[in-house]
């Protein structure tokens, strides 16, 4: 249903992206990225390395990494998926928020609602 593959949104070393296999209808469920956390006063010490860019708020307290396939989506205004926090499986479940056509990037907004259009982090001065 999904793969990574070169993204033309990235750039750098590594610049991927998730990508549709196939078609994918609105609400259908892409992808259970499993989660490791960890308590938000560590995150200075995640900050320090790359990972600190792809690190995900887990609840008021903690932070996460996320495995699988969680932290390669892209970021757009305009998303196609979202994702839910699912702490009973610790999980960030990805959906797809419009129907989406195969070969199509599956891509997020970062602030974590579709139409959140606060800058990103990593654009602020």
């Amino acid at each position: 249903m999904i793969e990574v593959k070169a993204s033309p949104l990235s750039d750098g070393e590594f610049n991927r992206g998730v990508f549709a296999t196939r078609d994918i209808k609105k609400g259908e469920l892409l992808h259970e990225a499993p989660v490791i956390s960890y308590p938000n006063e560590q995150h200075q010490y995640i900050e320090q390395t790359i990972l600190g860019d792809y690190a995900f708020e887990y609840g008021i307290n903690h932070s996460a990494i996320l495995l699988g396939y969680g932290m390669l989506f892209n970021h757009s205004y305009e998303p196609n998926a979202n994702y839910e926090i699912n702490f009973k499986n610790h999980t960030f479940d990805f959906y797809a928020y419009k129907d989406i056509k195969a070969g199509e990037e599956i891509l997020i907004n970062y602030n974590g609602d579709v139409d959140n259009d606060d800058p990103l982090w990593f654009n602020q001065n």
